[in-house]
C-alpha cells in the first residue's frame, strides 16, 4: 500500500522539467531586474535631485528622498487690548532719520485702503492715525510701509496621553518642551508638550522645484549648446552613412582581390586606442589650421568607420543576391542596385548606425574639448555641461537638471526609432 502511494505522488519527468525551467527563468529574471535596478539607481537619484532646492537636499539626508517641504501654518500675531485681540502689523517709516520697525495693533479700519487707527504694542496709550500710507508720528506726517506680522509655524503630529495623535503647530520650541497651538483655535489656550520636538513626525508635502530646469537652461545657454551639438552630430551622421554604406556595399557585393584580408585589417582598427592616434591627428589638423573649428569633428566621419562598416556589411550579406542579378538583367548598374534595392531593404541597420553615431557625437567630450579650446561659442553640450559643473559645483540640483535636459533628446530619438534599431542590431532578420 505504501509503495502504491509513493508511486502515485511521484512527479512526472515532464512536469519536473517544466518546474526546473520555470525556476531557472525566474532566477535569471530576478537577477536581471536587480542588475537593471542597480544600474538605474544613479539616474533615478539624479532625476529626483533635479527637482529639489538646497534646503530640500539637506533635509533629504534625514528624511524622504523626494522633494518635500514642511506644511506651514500662518499664525498672525495678536495684541490684547481691553479684552479684545487685535492683529499686529510691522510698521516701518520710509523717510526720515529713524526708520526702526515698530509693531502696531490695528484698532479699526483697513490698512490696505482708506483710514485706519493703530495702537502701539509697547504702550497702549499711544494711538496713530494712518491714511493712504501716511501716519502722524510725533506730530509729523510720515510715509510708512505696513505689513501683517505673520509667523510661519511648522506642523507636527503630537502624541496625546490617551494614545491619539493630534496635528499641532509649534509656536515656541525649547530643548525639552514645546508650546503648540490648536490649528482649529489658534488663539485659544496654548498646549504645552514635554519632550524633544525633533522626535516628532513633521507634516510634509510634495513640492518639486520645476523652476530648476528653466534656471539651468538659461544659465548654461542650452539653446546654443543644442544647436552646436545637433550640427556636429547630424553632419557627421550624414558623412558616416554615405561613406560606410559605400564601403560595406563593396565588401558585401564586389569580388575584390584580398577582400577578406583588407576587411580583417579594417576590423582590427576597432581595437586601436584613441590615445595612439590623438597626437598625430591633432598635429595634422593643427598644421592645416582646422583647430578651433568643427572640421576635425565632422570631416573624419566622411571616411567610414570600421564598426559601422561591419554592421552594414553583415546586414547586406543577408540580402539575397538574386535581387541584384534580376536588376542587372534589367540594365541596372551597381549604384542603381544600391539606391533602388539595397538601401530600401536596409533601413533597420541604417537607423541603427545613425543612432550609434548620433549618441556617440552627443556624448563625445574629449575631442571637442581639445579641438575647440578657447572657442566657447562652438562648444557642444558635453563640454558646456562640464564647464557648467565646474562653475556651479555648489548647486547640485542645477547640475542634475542640466544632465536631465541633456538626456531628453537622445532618449526621445531612441524611443521613436527603437523598432528599427532592434531590427538593425539583429543583422540576420531578413528571410532569404
Amino acid at each position: 500500500m505504501a509503495a502504491t502511494n509513493a508511486h502515485q505522488t511521484r512527479i512526472s519527468p515532464h512536469l519536473e522539467k517544466q518546474m526546473k525551467r520555470v525556476g531557472v527563468v525566474g532566477l535569471v529574471t530576478m537577477g536581471t531586474s536587480l542588475l537593471a535596478l542597480l544600474f538605474l539607481m544613479p539616474f533615478a537619484y539624479g532625476g529626483i535631485t533635479s527637482f529639489k532646492d538646497k534646503e530640500q537636499i539637506t533635509r533629504s539626508a534625514k528624511g524622504s528622498i523626494l522633494p518635500m517641504d514642511p506644511i506651514l501654518f500662518e499664525y498672525a500675531q495678536v495684541y490684547e487690548l481691553d479684552g479684545e485681540q487685535l492683529p499686529v502689523y510691522n510698521v516701518q517709516p520710509t523717510e526720515g532719520i529713524t526708520r526702526t520697525v515698530q509693531q502696531w495693533a490695528l484698532v479699526s479700519g483697513d490698512p490696505e485702503s482708506g483710514k485706519s487707527t493703530f495702537v502701539d504694542t509697547r504702550s497702549s496709550s499711544r494711538f496713530y492715525e494712518v491714511e493712504d500710507g501716511v501716519a502722524t508720528i510725533r506730530e509729523q506726517p510720515t510715509n510708512v510701509q505696513i505689513t501683517p506680522l505673520v509667523t510661519q509655524l511648522e506642523i507636527y503630529e503630537v502624541p496625546q496621553d490617551d494614545g491619539s495623535v493630534r496635528e499641532l503647530a509649534a509656536l515656541t520650541k525649547r530643548q525639552t518642551s514645546t508650546t503648540f497651538i490648536n490649528l482649529a483655535d489658534p488663539y485659544g489656550e496654548k498646549i504645552e508638550w514635554e519632550g524633544r520636538y525633533l522626535t516628532l513626525d513633521q507634516k510634509m508635502e510634495f513640492a518639486p522645484r520645476m523652476g530648476n530646469f528653466e534656471e539651468a537652461w538659461n544659465r548654461a545657454d542650452f539653446l546654443k549648446l543644442f544647436r552646436n551639438t545637433l550640427a556636429i552630430a547630424v553632419l557627421g551622421m550624414i558623412g558616416t552613412l554615405i561613406s560606410s554604406i559605400l564601403v560595406a556595399y563593396a565588401f558585401a557585393r564586389f569580388p575584390i582581390p584580398g577582400k577578406n584580408i583588407i576587411f580583417l585589417i579594417l576590423i582590427g582598427t576597432i581595437i586601436l586606442p584613441n590615445q595612439v592616434r590623438l597626437i598625430p591627428t591633432y598635429a595634422f589638423f593643427s598644421r592645416i589650421h582646422w583647430t578651433g573649428t568643427w572640421l576635425p569633428l565632422i570631416v573624419p566621419h566622411f571616411f567610414a568607420n570600421a564598426y559601422n562598416v561591419f554592421l552594414l556589411r553583415q546586414y547586406f550579406l543577408t540580402l539575397p543576391r538574386e535581387m541584384d542579378e534580376a536588376a542587372m538583367i534589367d540594365g541596372a548598374g551597381p549604384f542603381t542596385i544600391l539606391w533602388r534595392i539595397i538601401i530600401p531593404l536596409s533601413w533597420p541597420v541604417i537607423v541603427a548606425v545613425s543612432l550609434f553615431h548620433f549618441v556617440f557625437a552627443w556624448n563625445d567630450y574629449f575631442e571637442p574639448l581639445i579641438y575647440l579650446l578657447g572657442k566657447p561659442d562652438l562648444h557642444p553640450i558635453s563640454v558646456g555641461i562640464q564647464q557648467f559643473n565646474f562653475i556651479y559645483d555648489q548647486e547640485p540640483h542645477l547640475i542634475q537638471a542640466t544632465s536631465l535636459l541633456a538626456l531628453v533628446l537622445p532618449v526621445f530619438v531612441f524611443f521613436i526609432s527603437q523598432r528599427f534599431f532592434m531590427q538593425g542590431v539583429v543583422v540576420t532578420g531578413v528571410d532569404k
